[in-house]
């Protein structure tokens, strides 16, 4: 049983933190776009960003800042506008963007942290930003989580929010956490946005770890399609108002709280994973037998994003050569004669051989996941054992469906 348990309030649930969205004309639907999440006290602040080369100005801006100091207040996020591959005008949007933030809060510039998502090489339209950040920070509450949750999606169908808390004492410890993501999700900073709130106090490098072991366990280790953003980006306020001691070493209670933060880590990746353009049902890949965790991942992770694979379920059609196949091209080694796969609970292959099974219950089972209960009964579960290692490990993708073609052909027509 988990040491905690899910709570209403979203970003907002833990104490100290405000937020709010709006729609400030960013986007030419009309609907939400610009979010603020505010701490009430200068809060501890972790980031883990996309790996792209080609890099949003957020991101770059992002990492100056978290460099020059491991605290921030204040997080704005737009969307409808990239802000990446703008060259040095996208560099000088952003700098306006935290400093019209700052000054409506009465903050310094280097206290606010940005996020951006829409369309690659558009800016922000910076005069409508500017012209919503005075009604963004009116707007700023402590029941804001939904609507900022609302402000931050592009192609999502849903919003991806959620709360946990714990005791540590006899105080309680809350971890919230809102996320946007449907399309361009791949492992290595799966484009997605993460924002995560806790109020324990945590010293600055030991929470910089916990969030980047938590990010690997849960948002590097979702795909949709292959396609690594240039926005990518995962953020982290730990702002102390809960009045817990503060912890600064691993132990017990830092163990607790790194637990409790990949939960909301993993719960805002599978969301992610499960609205994936054109998807119909979640997978997820668990593999046993490695060696070390991290070629469990790599192997959960390959047939995850096999397309092969991804059709193959999209059409129910329990062809678990292709998951043979892309265990076996994940370039971790191991002896064929030791593989096993199960679709749910049907055995498949064992000892690298092919077991009779009952392909009409196999493919209802696939049948059955896609018009099941959202994250509760709609997931493929995909189980490999590749030998008798200790380790284990997991990936979570989707279906790959007719609609996620015409989602991205017409994307920006």
């Amino acid at each position: 049983m988990a040491d905690w348990q899910e709570i209403s309030g979203g970003i907002t649930a833990p104490r100290g933190y405000r937020s709010a969205g709006i729609r400030a004309g960013l986007k030419s639907s009309g609907l939400p776009d610009l979010a603020l999440i505010v701490s009430d006290v200068e809060a501890i602040a972790a980031g883990v960003f996309t790996t792209s080369h080609v890099k949003a100005a957020c991101v770059d801006y992002c990492r100056q800042s978290l460099q020059a100091k491991h605290s921030a207040r204040a997080i704005l996020c737009n969307a409808g506008q990239a802000n990446a591959a703008t060259g040095h005008q996208g560099w000088l949007d952003a700098l306006e963007s935290a400093m019209a933030v700052a000054q409506a809060l009465n903050i310094p510039s280097e206290s606010v942290l940005l996020a951006s998502t829409g369309v690659i090489g558009q800016r922000i339209r910076m005069d409508a930003l500017k012209a919503g950040i005075p009604k963004l920070v009116a707007e700023l509450s402590e029941t804001g989580s939904d609507a900022a949750a609302g402000a931050i999606v592009t192609t999502d169908l849903v919003t991806k929010s959620i709360a946990l808390e714990t005791m540590m004492g006899d105080r309680p410890v809350r971890i919230g956490g809102i996320a946007k993501g449907s399309g361009m999700i791949h492992p290595n900073m799966a484009t997605m946005l993460a924002f995560v709130t806790c109020d324990a106090a945590v010293s600055p490098t030991l929470w910089q770890q916990m969030l980047s072991r938590a990010g690997d366990r849960s948002f590097n280790s979702i795909t949709v399609d292959g396609d690594t953003s240039t926005n990518d980006s995962l953020i982290a306020l730990a702002n102390g108002q809960s009045r817990t001691p503060a912890i600064t070493e691993m132990g017990a209670e830092a163990e607790k709280l790194e637990a409790m933060l990949t939960a909301v880590c993993q719960h805002l990746a599978k969301a992610i994973a499960r609205d994936g353009e054109g998807a119909t049902c979640l997978i997820e890949v668990q593999v046993t037998g490695a060696q070390d965790e991290q070629a469990a991942r790599q192997i959960a992770k390959t047939i995850a994003g096999s397309s092969l694979v991804k059709s193959a379920i999209f059409g129910r059609d329990p062809n678990w050569g292709r998951i043979a196949a892309a265990a076996g091209r994940a370039g971790v080694p191991f002896e064929q004669e030791n593989l096993k796969i199960k679709l749910g609970d049907i055995l498949l292959m064992e000892n690298g051989q092919p077991l009779p099974f009952d392909k009409k219950a196999a493919s209802e089972y696939l049948k059955q996941a896609a018009q099941g209960a959202y994250l509760k009964e709609d997931t493929v579960l995909i189980s490999v054992s590749i030998g008798t290692g200790s380790s284990s490990g997991k990936a979570w993708g989707c279906d790959l469906s007719y609609d996620y073609v015409k989602i991205n052909a017409e994307y920006t027509t």
